[in-house]
Formats: C-alpha cells, sequence, structure tokens
C-alpha cells in the first residue's frame, strides 16, 4: 500500500518524470505572481509574514537549543533585525540520525508524497519566500518571486523526480530460483531495502538561497538522508522559513521533524566542524572556490557536491541580428547586477572585428555599442531598478569600484537611487575592454556587475581561448554568436571536449545565465566549476545504498 501524500501527488510526480525523459517545456509552479493562482491579497500577506519577523525571534523547536544570532543587512537599506535559534549541532546530528529509520521505512514512495507536499506548501507561500529573498538578497522582486520561488521549487521537484525514477527501478523483493538437474533447486527468498547514506548538508549561498539549495535538500531527503541546512550568513530568513514548512508537513504527517533542520553557524570554523562530522555523507555548496576547495579536500567523509566559480564567456565571431545581439547581452550582463553563477563576464571579439547586418563593426564599435545597450536597457530607472536589484554584498561593491584597474573603461558603473528603497546600494554594469594578453584582467571571477570585451587574434582563437578558460578557471555557461555553420561547429567541438553548456545565436527572450528545470542540464561536472550535473540521475544515485538480506524459501 502506498503512502497517501504519494497518491495526493502522483500525476505530478508522473508528469515531472514525462518531463525529464522528454526535456521540453513543463512546470506546475506558475512563475507569474498572478493573484488568480495564488490568491488575490497573496502579496500582501506574503509580505506582511515576513514583516511580521522583523524585530523578533524566529520560532523553531529544535533540540539542543543555546541562545539566538542573525546578523543580516538588507541591500535595499530595510531594518530586519531577525533573531534565529542557535542550535548545538551535535544535538541536531543525534536528532536527526534519530529520525532516520523511521524515514527509511516510509518507502521511496512515501518520502516522494512527503517531499511533494512540501513543495506544494512552499508553492503556496511563494510571496512571503520572495519578499524574504528579496530583502536578503538584494534580488529584484520579480527574480526574487521567480527563482526564490516556483523556480526554486522545480528545481527541488526535479531531484525528488530523479529520485523515485532512480529507487522505483529497485524491487523490494525477489524469489531467486537456481536449477539443480535431478535435485530439488535450490530457492532462496531475497529482500532489497533503499537506506539512505547518511545526513545531508546544505550550505545555503548569499544570492540565491532556494534555487540553489532546493536541488540538494531535496535530492538528499526523497533518497533516504536526513537534512540540515546552514544557510549563508546574509539569507538566513528564506531558509528559516523553508525549514518551518518543512517540519509542519512532517509532523503532520507523523514523522520525525528532525529530519529537516536550520544550522545557524556563525564561525567558519564552526561549519568546517560540522562538514567533517562523521554522521555527514553528503555535502552540496554553492559559492567560492576557497571554502568550495576546502571541502572537497578535507570532508573526505561525505560527497561533496560543489558548484564553484568560473569564468562564463562568450565568443562573438559574427552576427545577422546586430541589434538583438547587443539587447540580449545587455540584459544578460544587467540581470541581477551580475550576481549570478551564470553570467557572463569575457566577450570575446576579433580584433578586426566582426560582420554583422549592420555592415562590418570593429572591435571598438562592439564595445562601444554593448555599453550604449546597456545605457539605454537602463535608461528608465524603473527598468533599472527591478532588473538590476541591489548589490548583495561589501565586497562586491569594493570590487565594482576597483575594476577600471583592469582595462579601459567602455562604460563606467553608476550608483542609481531606487524610487522605494532609498538606502538600497544600486549598480550599473561596468564595462571594460581589454587585450586577450592581459589574462589577470578578465580570466579570474570578478562576481558582480563587472564584464570585459576581451581583444583576440580571429574567431578561431576566440574559440581556442574560451575552451582554454573553460578547462583552467571553469564555467557554467558559454554562448556563441556566428553566422558560419564551420564556426558553430568548432564552438560545439570546443565545448564538449571543455564540458560546458553552450547557447548559440540568442536573440530573443531567452538569455545564456537562464536555465530552465526539466529541460536544460545545469551543470556537466565536466569542468572546475561544478564536480557534479544537477539535473540527472547521476545528482540522487550516490545518495543512497541498497541492503539486501536473504534465506531459504520453505
Amino acid at each position: 500500500m502506498t503512502h497517501p501524500l504519494f497518491e495526493k501527488h502522483k500525476a505530478t510526480l508522473d508528469a515531472a518524470i514525462d518531463a525529464i525523459r522528454s526535456r521540453g517545456y513543463w512546470t506546475p509552479f506558475v512563475e507569474m505572481p498572478s493573484p488568480r493562482v495564488y490568491g488575490e491579497t497573496a502579496n500582501e500577506a506574503g509580505k506582511a509574514a515576513v514583516e511580521a519577523c522583523f524585530g523578533k525571534e524566529f520560532e523553531l523547536d529544535q533540540p539542543g537549543r543555546s541562545g539566538t544570532a542573525g546578523t543580516e543587512v538588507s541591500p535595499y537599506g530595510v531594518d530586519l533585525n531577525v533573531r534565529y535559534p542557535v542550535c548545538d549541532v551535535e544535538a541536531l546530528i543525534i536528532a536527526a540520525e534519530a529520525a532516520m529509520p523511521e524515514w527509511q521505512k516510509v518507502g521511496a514512495a512515501g518520502r516522494s508524497g512527503v517531499c511533494l507536499e512540501i513543495l506544494d506548501r512552499l508553492n503556496k507561500r511563494s510571496f512571503e519566500i520572495a519578499h524574504a529573498v528579496m530583502l536578503t538578497t538584494g534580488q529584484g522582486w520579480m527574480m526574487a518571486f521567480q527563482a526564490g520561488g516556483p523556480h526554486a521549487q522545480d528545481r527541488g521537484l526535479e531531484a525528488v523526480a530523479y529520485a523515485w525514477d532512480e529507487q522505483s527501478r529497485i524491487v523490494a523483493e525477489a524469489t531467486w530460483e537456481k536449477p539443480q538437474g535431478k535435485n530439488p533447486p535450490l530457492v532462496m527468498k531475497k529482500h532489497f531495502e533503499i537506506v539512505g547514506r547518511g545526513v545531508a548538508l546544505v550550505i545555503g549561498c548569499g544570492t540565491f538561497p532556494t534555487w540553489n539549495t532546493y536541488p540538494g535538500v531535496f535530492a538528499a531527503l526523497a533518497t533516504g538522508n536526513p537534512v540540515i541546512i546552514k544557510p549563508h550568513s546574509n539569507a538566513i530568513l528564506p531558509a528559516a522559513i523553508t525549514v518551518k514548512i518543512a517540519r509542519e508537513v512532517l509532523a503532520e504527517a507523523g514523522l520525525d521533524p528532525n529530519l529537516v533542520s536550520l544550522a545557524v553557524v556563525e564561525k567558519r570554523a564552526d561549519t568546517q566542524a560540522l562538514a567533517t562530522h562523521p554522521a555527514v555523507k553528503s555535502i552540496d555548496f554553492t559559492g567560492s572556490n576557497v571554502f568550495g576547495k576546502w571541502l572537497l579536500d578535507n570532508a573526505r567523509q561525505a560527497n561533496v557536491y560543489a558548484e564553484l566559480a568560473g569564468v562564463n564567456n562568450v565568443v562573438i565571431e559574427s552576427t545577422d541580428q546586430y541589434k538583438a545581439m547587443l539587447r540580449n547581452l545587455a540584459f544578460t550582463l544587467s540581470l541581477y547586477s551580475g550576481q549570478m553563477c551564470t553570467t557572463t563576464q569575457a566577450i570575446l571579439v576579433p580584433a578586426g572585428g566582426i560582420d554583422t547586418d549592420q555592415g562590418h563593426k570593429s572591435f571598438d564599435e562592439v564595445a562601444a555599442d554593448l555599453g550604449t545597450a546597456i545605457d539605454r536597457f537602463l535608461g528608465d530607472i524603473n527598468v533599472a531598478t527591478a532588473v538590476l536589484g541591489a548589490i548583495q554584498s561589501e565586497a562586491t561593491l569594493a570590487r565594482i569600484a576597483e575594476a577600471g584597474e583592469y582595462g579601459h573603461i567602455v562604460l563606467p558603473s553608476k550608483k542609481l537611487e531606487h524610487p522605494e528603497f532609498p538606502k538600497a546600494e544600486v549598480r550599473t554594469p561596468v564595462l571594460l575592454s581589454c587585450d586577450a594578453a592581459d589574462e589577470k584582467s578578465y580570466m579570474e571571477e570578478r562576481f558582480g556587475p563587472i564584464s570585459f570585451v576581451v581583444k583576440v587574434a580571429d574567431g578561431a582563437a576566440a574559440i581556442a581561448l574560451s575552451e582554454r578558460i573553460v578547462r583552467e578557471h571553469g564555467a557554467l555557461t558559454v554562448g556563441l554568436y556566428s553566422t558560419g555553420q564551420d564556426v558553430i561547429d568548432a564552438m560545439t567541438d570546443a565545448t564538449l571536449r571543455a564540458g560546458v553548456a553552450l547557447s548559440i545565436n540568442l536573440t530573443g527572450g531567452v538569455f545564456v545565465n537562464q536555465s530552465a528545470a526539466f529541460s536544460d542540464y545545469h551543470g556537466t561536472g565536466a569542468n572546475p566549476s561544478a564536480n557534479a550535473s544537477y539535473s540527472d540521475s547521476a545528482f540522487v544515485a550516490n545518495r543512497f545504498r541498497v541492503i539486501q538480506r536473504r534465506y531459504h524459501a520453505a
């Protein structure tokens, strides 16, 4: 007999399975903040729920509580002052391990059903989560709603779908009968149990606290593992809301809510101790190369799924839609002020210029025209602030200020006044130009709205440089603009060798830094930016084991 929550959400799960196999467009979660879908008062209620947290302690009934902490600073200048429970890490781990046997007994179908119910509840509170994401990360409202809400939920559901697809192939029991000639056959009864590896640690980032964590959370949970979420110190609220909803669903299902807990850890040494705890068997991390590499080198008892920094790049060899190409790139470089792991940083252009439908354009013209396109796109303050959002960290502000040291300034960054949030730190992108030989300038990630138009010898040199950047420094996205099929073929071969996703001639409403759940493969696990693919069965398969028992049949 299957679990009632599995039956409740089976149609959604079946559709998700179909989607990951067909790779077409599909989602059960509406990405537009429509009152007709989410309720006429959903926006006001969600905003009020977040504001009700300000200046108070966020209630989570977790074991080992020793005090409170919270130092979130809103990039919009809003006074948050939310306090979160600090719990002894050992107590959280002990409680998580104690909850694990019952979670195993629920079975793959039951776990899938509970996970789907959590996602359904998260979706119903998308406005609340969106306001929390916006105020802690600096994302613009629409991005906060979409990436923080429905798109993050899509990624969680995608992980559940892969987990169910893998686990459902494993039969629960079998009768093994081996003929023995004239003698009676050997008959064995065998049972096969899916068992989680152990405690899963999901370390959140400061820019996408739900989109980047839900895959790991739900991949681990659906495969039988308890989850401890350690949020970024400046984006705790979205994680806390998520944990609270998950714990409520678990309790209502008659399960131990300590299967999901929040670890508010302020010191890096404490995070390192948690990450290297013998009970922690998987770690999901998105963030800096320094800490990511530390995890890979030191958390040897765990499988580490790390998404690290890289140098995303675009090659412009030629185009038959020059203005549309510039508009597309202008949006790409402006979206959330470039504070995305998929944003383009290096734009490789031949020294002799490019052929376009507007005539031949020199290298300098391409750089200047791109700067003009960015400036024009952000000319309306309401559009600009909606797309740019606010700068998430002081470190990014510092990088913007010093960017002129790394190349010739084509377009300087400007500080904008936000019409709704007067204290918001809003900056327009800075666009630089440099020569390919100036590798110290562009060949390391400069997180934020900082990009380079890099002068290369020709199209072939641009493709070769793009491949070397990916091989040596990693990338999640690479783009190409070309009217020549031979160039497209050469770039395709280069990205296959380097192990990175390629977008070709994007001129419309799809952008190189966007990734669609159920269709796009986010991350490949084939270059230094990510040691795993986050959109396939490999992401879930190593999070569980099959343990068998057998005996002679009567």
